[in-house]
């Protein structure tokens, strides 16, 4: 594939430094100015990929050169195609990456799209230190295209002022905007797994819209448009995969207590043959007929006391295992089928589905890439299929009998402890592994085949196809 779409890539020099404020504005306010705007997320990211989907209204997508092969990442550039422009938000710092080379770094992935880099700089109590820091990040890869910069947090003009001065004089990369401390309350407040997530904010486009006329006023938006439309022709190898066909029904958790899926998996299962629906474990009063059930991650926790009054929706799913319904739960959904979360000391029965008491801590228990190897037989992956996707949890497992049903080594994470995760029992998967499906294709397959045979077994879903 020929990859022409004018592009940049907003990066930082570490994380919380300012990178998904100025997305977010640059993403609503070139929307403004009539540009279709398609967003990327780099590396395994949920919440900033929402508020980003949120801001462009089109599905934000993720790249990740850890999880993807290249082939994967041109199918996501496609897949986002009949855009003006690309703008891709970096993760942590600039060259951070896996090792001390920076392997899988936002400038890695930035070469690899031929993207130019606009450096947000968060110049609180420094001036002419930034500039350091700037010309640092050209010399430690000169390959890098470092195209201009955003100062962020900036305090007075005099600051301003300095600050652009030294960093022009040093190293002819321009400032194209400055952005000062934004009074008031914070548009985009965080907790203990990053940002409030969009669907949870109470006023997400009134942030959005403040980002954006923080962004229209502070920000040179034809210097930025002009950098990204410099972004030179490059060629990505895409390939295809092929699923096959399944005609099935699949139910996957939506509310406010759940909103972690990457929207390549849906598409996968709906590429599938599939026929997604949306259901509410916090209001819907049952699980609705369905062929296989996918529980993502959000913060069920959170939400724990509204989960725990819903008896009736927790039952329904209780009785659909029981009667051999597949289940594929990532992290909050190991934690709603299990038979106790317990948060802040208070335990909140769950669907009881495992014999598990999990126990929200005040600590991450497992942040970043997570690799495991399966190495016990199962209904969903074949032994010895390496995975490799991501966890970040503040729970752990406290105890229950069905923690000794994993069926996958760790080679990288924490998983569910010791070594260990992906707990399955019968047909039910749970870990703390969060998969995407252009990492593990395989992941579906499995999935799916499971969902069949369950459906073969109990013809009433698959009439609904007529």
């Amino acid at each position: 594939m020929q990859l022409r779409t004018p592009r940049l890539v907003v990066a930082g020099l570490s994380g919380d430094g300012g990178k998904t404020l100025v997305s977010l504005g640059l993403c609503r306010a070139l929307a403004d100015r009539g540009r279709v705007v398609q967003a990327f997320k780099k590396g395994p990211d949920y919440i900033d990929a929402a508020w980003l989907t949120a801001a462009t209204g089109r599905p934000c997508r993720n790249l990740d050169s850890y999880l993807f092969d290249q082939p994967a990442i041109g199918r996501a550039v496609r897949a986002a195609g009949g855009a003006d422009l690309l703008l891709v938000e970096g993760n942590r710092g600039l060259f951070d990456g896996v090792d001390a080379a920076g392997s899988h770094s936002t400038a890695t992935l930035a070469k690899l799209l031929g993207a130019p880099v606009i450096l947000v700089v968060n110049v609180t109590k420094m001036t002419r230190t930034a500039a350091a820091a700037v010309l640092g990040s050209i010399h430690l890869d000169p390959a890098l295209n470092l195209a201009g910069v955003i100062l962020n947090r900036v305090g007075t003009a005099r600051q301003e002022r300095v600050i652009r001065e030294a960093i022009e004089t040093a190293t002819g990369v321009p400032v194209v905007g400055a952005i000062p401390r934004l009074r008031g309350e914070d548009p985009l407040p965080d907790r203990h797994l990053g940002l409030v997530t969009a669907v949870e904010h109470p006023r997400r486009d009134e942030a959005i819209a403040r980002a954006a006329a923080a962004i229209s006023e502070h920000v040179d938006l034809e210097l930025v448009e002009s950098i990204a439309a410099a972004a030179p022709e490059v060629v990505l190898e895409v390939g295809d995969v092929l699923p096959g066909r399944s005609r099935v029904i699949i139910g996957y958790f939506s509310d406010q207590a759940f909103s972690f899926y990457y929207p390549e998996n849906l598409e996968t299962l709906e590429a599938a043959g599939a026929r997604l629906v949306a259901v509410s474990p916090s209001s819907d009063a049952a699980l609705p007929e369905v062929d296989g059930l996918y529980i993502g991650g959000g913060f069920p926790e959170v939400h724990a006391a509204r989960l725990a009054e819903n008896r009736g929706f927790a039952k329904s799913v209780t009785a659909r295992v029981d009667s051999g319904l597949p289940v594929y739960a990532e992290c909050g959904g190991l934690m709603y089928l299990a038979r106790e979360l317990r948060v802040g000391g208070i335990g909140h029965p769950m669907a009881g589905v495992l014999d598990l008491t999990i126990e929200q801590t005040g600590r991450p228990q497992g942040h970043g890439y997570e690799t495991v190897v399966i190495d016990r037989e199962n209904p969903f992956y074949p032994v010895g299929t390496e995975l490799r996707g991501h966890e970040f949890h503040y729970s752990k497992i406290s105890s229950g009998g069905d923690l000794a049903r994993t069926v996958a080594e760790v080679k990288r994470g924490s998983g569910t402890g010791g070594g260990r995760d992906g707990i399955v029992a019968g047909r039910v998967w749970a870990s703390y592994l969060h998969i995407h499906a252009s990492a593990s294709p395989n992941w579906a397959t499995g999935f799916l085949a499971q969902a069949s045979i369950h459906a073969a077994e109990f013809t009433q879903p698959a009439a609904a196809w007529g």
